[in-house]
């Protein structure tokens, strides 16, 4: 089987370059020239680790083609992977399908033979039915187009890992022909028994819209408790690490923090409510409003704690270090850690910013932040450091790493990674998510 993939972005250029890498024929199809080309020499437009690797050594094998043309596509192509992004409508919740619908159309119209498209994109439940009859009403005459939905599970920073080692597959389809095809198509990840979910197009399009609202809940119940925690005295952590020996709960996205991010959680449980709302339930999925509210909030929080040690922040020296919204990615989408260095400029403050990989798509969306090459650089003569995404090396940082270029000692772990008897012992005011906030907070140390 030859396989294309429509739509070159994160999932995409991902999803082409590890089916290469098993073995497969790929066509990655995109409209944008530009990245086409790039895409070819084997350089990519983000960062993901493992992926520049995979990308370039299949370019060059021969094996992973990129184009334009749709038309090229449908003749290529057995099997037409739909990779195209669902974005947030402008001043909506839902999600808007413009791209995925012209996908779905294009390649149906550009089908030669018969073959099958597969959905991999977020969509609102409901979607796959509708782009079959889009699929259907394209195709030429006498060419069969069989239809199925395979959402992605990928993890930023682990999407080689999770496209080629999965820890299920999930299959949509009314067509038994679909499904044995996939099955061909994940056949080494089934041998090594990766489980194999084949369902109708409503589950399968539910299944990840479903983990990622849980996943959001999950991450702002524990903040919600850490809202307590601040107001009575306790300790967040331990109650999380508590907690999380339950085997019914578990310890993972037990993390309290500036919450959550990127391009999929945010927009993906609104866009749930928005379609849910559509059918009529309003009330089944109203605790999601709370949810993103609650993750929201966090982000004043930080705000809060800096103006608590600070005072005014007109004039103040403020070092932030990190804004991708997680590790081992460049990704700025609906980050936390980027809108809180904004909010801090907006109250008057020099913002110095340092990201081991984001700078430069900080810099495209906030470009009056100062942006520096290395912690030494981001703190220096600082009134405080703000720990905002926990890369490794800041969560590597000692206090006496930072000391000969601060201009005070104080120190907001935003992600609680720190230890905060450590910094303390060493003489900084020490500010933690989850933790309680004395009454008498000196501006200086």
């Amino acid at each position: 089987m030859r396989l294309t993939v429509i739509g070159t972005g994160y999932l995409g250029a991902t999803h082409a370059a590890a089916m290469a890498e098993l073995g497969f024929e790929v066509l990655g199809v995109d409209v944008d020239p530009a990245k086409i080309e790039a895409l070819g020499r084997g350089e990519l437009p983000f960062y993901e680790p493992g992926l520049p690797e995979l990308l370039r050594k299949h370019t060059a094998s021969g094996r992973l083609r990129f184009t334009t043309s749709m038309e090229k596509a449908g003749a290529f192509g057995d099997v037409h992977f739909i990779a195209v992004g669902t974005p947030q409508k402008a001043g909506e919740a839902a999600a808007d399908m413009t791209y995925v619908d012209a996908a779905v159309a294009g390649i149906a119209a550009a089908a030669t033979r018969d073959s099958l498209i597969v959905g991999k994109s977020t969509v609102p439940v409901g979607s796959a039915r509708r782009l079959k009859e889009i699929a259907e009403e394209y195709a030429p005459a006498g060419i069969h187009l069989d239809f199925a939905w395979n959402p992605e599970f990928l993890r930023e920073g682990f999407a080689v890992e999770d496209t080629l080692r999965p820890d299920r597959l999930v299959v949509g389809t009314d067509s038994r022909t679909a499904d044995q095809t996939l099955r061909r198509v994940y056949a080494s990840a089934l041998t090594r028994g990766t489980p194999y979910i084949s369902t109708d197009f409503e589950t399968a399009e539910l299944v990840k819209v479903a983990a990622n609202a849980f996943l959001a809940t999950k991450i702002s119940f524990i903040n919600a408790f850490a809202e307590v925690t601040e107001t009575v005295g306790g300790d967040i952590q331990t109650l999380a690490d508590a907690i999380g020996h339950d085997a019914r709960i578990g310890r993972r996205f037990l993390n309290a923090g500036v919450g959550f991010g990127g391009g999929c959680l945010p927009k993906d449980i609104r866009a749930l409510q928005a379609r849910i709302g559509e059918l009529g339930l309003d009330k089944t999925m109203r605790f999601l409003n709370e949810v993103d509210e609650i993750n929201m909030r966090r982000r004043d929080r930080v705000v809060f704690l800096a103006e608590q040690l600070l005072g005014d922040l007109a004039d103040k020296r403020i070092a932030v270090l990190g804004t991708s919204f997680k590790p081992d990615s460049d990704d700025v989408r609906d980050s936390p850690a980027l809108d809180i260095a904004g909010r801090l400029y907006g109250g008057g403050a020099e913002v110095l910013v340092y990201d081991p990989k984001a700078n430069e798509n900080s810099a495209k969306r906030f470009p009056r932040l100062t942006y520096v090459d290395s912690i030494e650089e981001a703190v220096q003569d600082v009134d405080v450091v703000l720990l905002l995404t926990e890369w490794q090396e800041f969560k590597d940082m000692k206090p006496g790493d930072l000391e000969a270029f601060v201009g005070s000692r104080q120190i907001v772990d935003g992600r609680n990674v720190l230890d905060r008897v450590d910094w303390e012992n060493a003489g900084w005011t020490f500010r933690g998510l989850g933790l309680k906030v004395p009454e008498v907070v000196s501006a200086r140390t």
